[in-house]
């Protein structure tokens, strides 16, 4: 069996669990075994850690899919009584994988609205302001995060009897699309990047100037609306997230190029960066569902541990899929000097990534050569294992909620960020 170990790093608002799954060089079994990945058998097995079960994800058979659990009174009432309970295992006759569509036609009808109201909040003002942000709102943008609002606000709803959604949830989905949006255009002008899901980006067709000023607008609009919510937990909430946004991106900066980066600083970065927005919706989202404390909470949780599993998926996408499936030129985060999960890993056992990494890529070549140090080394394989142990908790997470299809499609988010990496 091969060695875990468990810290716990508190790094004052935040707390990550980090679980080393102990996927080195000379190890050849364990819970993360790197000849199976995502694609071979999908069946759950526990492990028992202290007092922690963990669930793992193990992709040996499309046919079966963990997507229900029992609802725990513990969980529910925040009485913990020894360990957390274990998920069921349903199986499913299809195979076919999880998409989107089928994740979000629970709340297919909220979302209409959303993007209704996106147009009318965003350019009744400005219409250059409505072209810039219809150039990425129209770039082929999942509305996960709105949609996430919605999931969380329909199935804590039920806790408590709401029929429907309240004025003050929709207009979350709202404010934390127009964030999320501003935030890109941000990022792309700071990444000098020229495309956005392979079309091109708002300051590349409108111009820095405008672009800075499209996303400050949208902050800004946010704001006001978040103000006008009335809520003063929501506003300290999500008001957090677009100070976590700059920190992210100064951490990011600060550490280009820097091969003594430690996983727990990219977990850091990556929470502001990514999973701050996600937490802070569906925590906001159960509070106006005025549930119980302790389900707020579970929410915030699910929310970070599903944001943490999306990053590190993306970030091993960077070194998997070809250009024209990620809208950018691949190992584009690494050319950059961004190290992410993949390269952190990968710098334990190859020595000659350090090297090439530090002179900045300034052979030709080189680049191509670290990319490949990175997939032959595990580094991609132990990366996967991070994102499963982050699904895994944010699977956890759920439980306290009652059964039912929003549930559900927030039980296969989890998978379907899982099924990236296929």
């Amino acid at each position: 069996m091969m060695p875990m170990t468990c810290q716990n790093v508190d790094f004052g608002r935040l707390r990550f669990d980090l679980i080393a799954c102990g996927c080195s060089s000379n190890a050849s079994s364990g819970r993360f075994n790197p000849k199976s990945n995502v694609k071979s058998v999908r069946r759950s097995f526990r492990k028992v850690h202290g007092a922690r079960k963990l669930l793992c994800f193990r992709s040996d058979s499309a046919k079966r899919r963990v997507y229900s659990t029992k609802i725990s009174e513990s969980l529910v009432n925040g009485v913990s009584s020894g360990s957390l309970p274990v998920l069921e295992v349903k199986k499913e006759t299809s195979s076919s994988p999880i998409s989107l569509a089928n994740l979000f036609e629970a709340v297919g009808d909220d979302l209409q609205t959303l993007n209704k109201n996106l147009q009318n909040i965003v350019g009744a003002e400005n219409p250059l302001l409505m072209s810039a942000a219809e150039q990425i709102f129209g770039a082929g943008g999942k509305r996960m995060r709105p949609a996430l609002v919605f999931l969380v606000s329909r199935a804590t709803a039920q806790l408590v009897g709401l029929k429907d959604l309240t004025i003050k949830h929709r207009r979350l989905a709202e404010i934390i699309e127009m964030i999320h949006t501003a935030s890109l255009i941000h990022d792309d002008v700071i990444d000098e990047s020229d495309l956005r899901r392979g079309k091109e980006t708002v300051h590349q067709l409108f111009g820095t100037r405008v672009a800075v000023l499209a996303g400050d607008f949208m902050f800004a609009q946010s704001s006001w609306y978040l103000a006008n919510l009335e809520n003063l937990e929501v506003i300290k909430l999500i008001s957090q997230v677009i100070k976590d946004f700059a920190s992210g991106e100064i951490k990011q900066a600060s550490s280009l190029f820097d091969c003594d980066i430690k996983l727990e600083d990219y977990l850091i970065k990556s929470y502001y960066k990514t999973a701050s927005l996600i937490a802070a919706s569906t925590k906001g989202a159960a509070i106006f569902s005025e549930v119980d404390r302790n389900v707020c909470e579970q929410m915030y949780e699910f929310g970070k541990n599903l944001g943490l599993s999306f990053q590190v998926v993306d970030d091993i996408l960077d070194f998997t899929q070809s250009a024209e499936q990620l809208g950018k030129p691949a190992g584009a985060d690494l050319a950059k000097g961004n190290l992410t999960a993949p390269v952190i890993y990968a710098l334990e056992t190859r020595p000659k990534l350090r090297e090439i990494i530090e002179s900045e890529f300034s052979e030709t070549g080189s680049l191509d050569e670290a990319i490949q140090l990175v997939k032959s080394c595990g580094g991609i394989d132990r990366a996967r294992g991070l994102a499963q142990e982050k699904a895994n908790s944010a699977l956890q997470n759920l439980q306290c909620l009652p059964d039912s299809p929003f549930r559900g499609s927030l039980e296969r988010m989890v998978l379907y960020n899982l099924e990236r990496i296929d």
